[in-house]
């Protein structure tokens, strides 16, 4: 069976055709990256209208890669929340349309499931993806699964039947967005997330000691506010006394022991984060003996999460999987492949469905 999974739940415009829950035919990307650059960070109206401009070609190349066409699919799926309100409405609006039009069934998508399914995809062979720390037939019920993004942290237990329990999540910032904050006032571009991660592998993570809020909490919740003030006070107060090595600038001297660098910035707050994500993952696989750690979502991109996590995870007998880097950021592959199992779960929608900006697992 064939689904074609449509997601624009913010800044980015994907179609998919999954096959069977599992063998992705195409995965096509439309990013509004150099859209929202110049802002810091992503403008929801500009968002919405790129989202119009490309979604029927996205849609049209997605199946075309597949070679595929719309008498081939068993079912069309979108995310319909949670996400931007108006980003969400314009694949609302393109899916029902075409289930209508092509007389298919239409099934609506928690964008969350999406990201938590994602690992249980298989790259076709001559992507040559797969490895170890991919593989779904491994992977077993019930696991725990840290999802981290721009909009979302979550540490969720994953059941069998695609039952949720929601252990814990952020209380204020999500990790990925204070990744695209913090990495704002420093200058040094959007996405933070990538160019942190990179700025990091040439500073020292102990250089500053940033703090680790709700890192010893009696529970699953997180804050990441905290960090990025921290980070901003700290920047502000190394300005002011001379002792902030920026980019391009010149005559410092090299030789004062009290200099700091924006890659020991970067490279001390990413320990910070990455810190609190491992200590409650762990801590959330002991208490449940869940023998499985999925990382999902844009972060478990970041190169020094999944290693640490695996470090981690080792120490207490458990194994991490992670998709590939082309299904840890949004994508439509992940909402075709929930659709598939939601499918035979019964899942329809009918065509009154709509989009809203929040939506729970549970």
């Amino acid at each position: 069976m064939k689904i074609l999974g449509i997601d624009t739940s913010c800044d980015e415009t994907a179609a998919a055709v999954v096959a069977d829950g599992r063998k992705v035919l195409s995965n096509v990307v439309a990013s509004q990256i150099e859209v929202h650059q110049a802002y810091g960070g992503v403008v929801p109206e500009l968002a919405s209208r790129k989202h119009i401009e490309a979604i029927n070609y996205i849609v049209s190349r997605s199946l075309a890669e597949a070679n595929v066409t719309f008498k081939d699919l068993g079912a069309i799926a979108v995310t319909n929340r949670p996400g931007l309100i108006g980003a969400l409405l314009v694949g609302v609006a393109a899916a029902k349309s075409l289930a209508y039009c092509h007389d298919l069934p239409l099934l609506g998508i928690n964008h969350i499931e999406g990201h938590i399914y994602a690992p249980f995809l298989a790259q076709l062979a001559s992507q040559n993806l797969l490895s170890k720390c991919m593989m779904h037939d491994t992977l077993t019920f019930p696991h725990i699964c840290l999802t981290v993004s721009g909009g979302h942290t979550l540490l969720v237990e994953v059941h069998e039947g695609w039952q949720y329990k929601v252990l814990g999540g952020t209380q204020d910032d999500a990790a990925g967005e204070v990744y695209d904050k913090v990495a704002k006032y420093l200058g040094l571009g959007f996405p933070g997330g990538k160019i942190i991660d990179d700025l990091a592998q040439k500073g020292d993570p102990s250089a500053i000691k940033f703090p680790r809020p709700m890192r010893n909490t009696n529970d699953y919740q997180f804050s990441f506010s905290g960090i990025k003030t921290s980070v901003r006070y700290f920047v502000e107060k190394a300005r002011r006394a001379g002792l902030l090595v920026e980019n391009g600038q010149e005559n410092v001297e090299p030789t004062n022991p009290d200099l700091v660098t924006l890659e020991d910035i970067a490279a001390s707050f990413q320990a910070a984060v990455v810190d609190v994500l491992v200590y409650k993952s762990i801590r959330a696989a002991k208490a449940t003996g869940a023998g499985a750690i999925t990382l999902t979502g844009g972060v478990a991109a970041n190169s020094q999460l999944r290693a640490s996590l695996k470090v981690a995870a080792a120490e207490i007998g458990a194994e991490v999987y992670y998709p590939p880097m082309n299904l840890c950021t949004d994508n439509g592959a992940m909402i075709a492949g929930i659709a598939y199992e939601k499918y035979r779960q019964g899942l329809r929608d009918e065509f009154s469905l709509n989009a809203t900006p929040n939506g729970s697992l549970v």
